[in-house]
């Protein structure tokens, strides 16, 4: 089903470039994989199991790591309401509605497509934002579940996973160590561990720069959506002023979901680290969306950070 969400041609271009991009990598992992290990049978079965569930457990994962819970109607009733309206202005499925007991102002999408989706937020944010700010994130999150971001990046990330894995297994496996092994043996593990540490690399930087511009793509349909870019805006500031306060050691769990948030869950503004950051910088976010502010005629412009 099409949602009333605007098509982002750009974002469908990016997307389709990484995608095909990464597949080559796929493609070309996997084979290095079968010439080291000599078994393609048994390479297949393995990352196929392993992608088979990623992508169909993807969002127990992110519910369970997040301690979130899908919560009806009587419980949060607001909530729903605010879902309902921005799904039927979209003309779209509603999702499942999650929330999950934090007191990190966040929140996030997740399900392999938009009949399984689903979108939820912490406590933390349903406390501080008021309702028109509320509609902005959550137009924002139904953005990434219209636009099937969320099955992209779970496909797109899963060559890293994957290989990232297997770099960590080498590693702390101790192959290369102890009389039992043969040198050809360490050759060989020393291959996969140097190809599997070449394409995280690369799958890793692929991705962040697709999630960057998909951020900003879910930000301007958001706004376009509302009518109201500058409660997206406010919401914007609050929350990342309010997850700059938190402590970095309490961030250190959510920041592994960083890619599924509505902002990402660090302690400051990224420097040199935005070149390989999930989200674009939050001075970009309100620019653009002051841009649409003038756009759309809106009395009143978000405001500007700093």
């Amino acid at each position: 089903m099409r949602s009333r969400f605007q098509t982002d041609r750009r974002l469908t271009v990016r997307m389709t470039v990484t995608m095909f991009l990464l597949g080559l990598l796929y493609v070309a992992f996997v084979a290095a994989l079968i010439f080291l290990l000599k078994s393609w049978l048994l390479v297949v079965v393995i990352i196929a199991a392993m992608f088979v569930a990623q992508f169909w457990f993807s969002d127990r994962i992110a519910m369970f790591a997040m301690r979130g819970r899908v919560v009806e109607r009587e419980e949060y009733p607001e909530l729903h309401a605010v879902v309902d309206r921005l799904c039927a202005i979209a003309d779209m499925p509603k999702p499942v509605v999650a929330v999950s007991e934090m007191d990190m102002p966040n929140a996030f999408a997740t399900g392999r497509n938009p009949d399984h989706a689903v979108i939820c937020v912490t406590t933390g944010l349903l406390r501080r934002l008021e309702p028109a700010e509320l509609e902005g994130v959550l137009a924002h999150e139904l953005s990434h579940v219209a636009h099937k971001d969320v099955a992209v990046i779970t496909i797109a990330s899963f060559l890293g996973v994957i290989a990232g894995l297997i770099v960590r297994f080498a590693f702390y496996s101790q192959l290369f160590g102890g009389g039992r092994r043969d040198q050809n043996t360490a050759i060989v593990f020393a291959a996969i561990m140097g190809v599997s540490a070449a394409v995280y690399a690369i799958s890793f930087l692929l991705i962040r720069a697709l999630s960057r511009y998909r951020e900003l793509a879910a930000d301007r349909a958001a706004a376009l959506l509302t009518g109201r870019p500058s409660a997206l805006a406010s919401a914007l500031t609050k929350v990342s002023g309010e997850i700059a306060r938190i402590p970095t050691k309490d961030l250190r769990t959510a920041q592994a979901f960083n890619a599924f948030y509505f902002t990402p869950a660090t302690g400051k503004e990224p420097g040199l680290e935005q070149y390989f950051s999930t989200h674009p910088s939050l001075e970009q976010r309100l620019d653009q969306l002051g841009r649409i502010s003038a756009e759309l005629g809106e009395a009143a412009a978000p405001g500007k950070a700093g």
